[in-house]
């Protein structure tokens, strides 16, 4: 396998990676006023139980994506500045809502305040919405073709991002990660936050069977190949798989089925978008391709000994970090606030 194709697999893997582990943070953050809501119990320890389910995870999840912008504008330089520039405005935005999403869960805590928790969760919420949406729309934008001229250079972004077929990108990704988000919370907690999460997923589970269905389908036939169709048919039957799984109250089940299908859609764009990783709905010759964005043979092969002794370590560090802290988190555990009290 030649060292350009051996990182785009590579850097699809990343994404892979990104898209499932953060993925279920969005549907935690998006779905925290859903699951907070009654009144029988005191609507901050709920937030709070919801929220702890991913507060030890979280932060490792986004190293993915810094991983995978680096290793994007190692390997393939050409594909970075492209990307990067053509997309600045909705990548600002996505950039914009992690940092405020990161500040607002950091420092929920330190003051024992409603105004000031309820404007930290209004920062987790939008900073989840967000990036679900517009990670959506940039891949499906990308893998329809962008209006890239004979300079490799993108002259109307809005062109793509705001398409029918991208914006079904963007309601797609953004259901998936409500399903993940709610069958993790679900696996994550016990008592009635459990209860609810269930119910949530059991709602999202068909209707994500339809978006995202539809979206697989119109990805197969208009850019995919006979490789990827290995890919829409692992997507469905991992959808199909959570919704039986949601309706049996089996969340550990679901949580492997909604796992597996993040997964495959994310490899069925990547393989859709191969050999280009540019295309150009203007003409075809001007896409940019993997060979001609990638970095020279000798960067490439410095990385891949790089990768070869990192990435594992990082991945099994992460594992563990996964295993000390898969008990179920309820209510009862959660101690009152004792954050600094704000003046008024």
């Amino acid at each position: 396998m030649e060292l350009t194709t051996l990182w785009f697999i590579l850097i699809a893997f990343l994404f892979l990676g990104y898209f499932v582990l953060e993925g279920f943070d969005f549907g935690v953050g998006m779905l925290m006023p859903f699951l907070g809501r009654k009144s029988r119990m005191n609507a901050d320890k709920r937030r709070r139980a919801t929220l702890n389910t991913i507060g030890p995870v979280w932060d490792g999840n986004e190293v993915w994506l810094i991983t995978a912008g680096g290793a994007l504008f190692a390997a393939f330089p050409d594909w970075y500045a492209t990307l990067f520039s053509g997309f600045y405005i909705p990548l600002l935005l996505i950039l914009l809502a992690l940092i405020f999403r990161a500040v607002a869960i950091e420092f929920r805590g330190k003051i024992d305040d409603d105004q000031w928790r309820a404007r930290c969760d209004a920062g987790i919420i939008v900073g989840s919405w967000l990036p679900a949406i517009l990670w959506g729309m940039i891949f499906a934008a990308v893998v329809s073709g962008t209006p890239i001229d004979e300079n490799k250079q993108i002259t109307n972004m809005w062109e793509a991002f705001l398409s029918p077929y991208a914006i079904l990108g963007g309601i797609t990704t953004t259901m998936l990660f409500l399903l993940h988000g709610a069958v993790f919370v679900a696996l994550k907690t016990g008592g009635e936050v459990r209860s609810d999460a269930i119910k949530a997923a059991g709602l999202l589970a068909p209707a994500t069977l339809l978006v995202a269905g539809g979206f697989a389908v119109w990805t197969q036939l208009a850019y995919g190949s006979t490789l990827t169709w290995v890919f829409t048919w692992v997507a469905a039957i991992g959808l199909i798989v959570t919704v039986v799984m949601t309706a049996r109250q089996r969340e550990g089940w679901a949580f492997a089925a909604t796992f597996i299908t993040v997964a495959a859609a994310t490899a069925l764009l990547f393989g859709a978008l191969f050999p280009d990783v540019m295309p150009s709905s203007l003409n075809p010759e001007w896409s940019l391709t993997v060979a001609e964005a990638a970095s020279s043979p000798y960067t490439l092969t410095v990385l891949t000994w790089a990768a070869a002794f990192l990435a594992p370590v990082v991945m099994i560090y992460q594992g563990w970090t996964y295993w000390v802290f898969r008990k179920r988190i309820t209510t009862e555990q959660i101690p009152p606030s004792i954050g600094l009290k704000m003046r008024r």
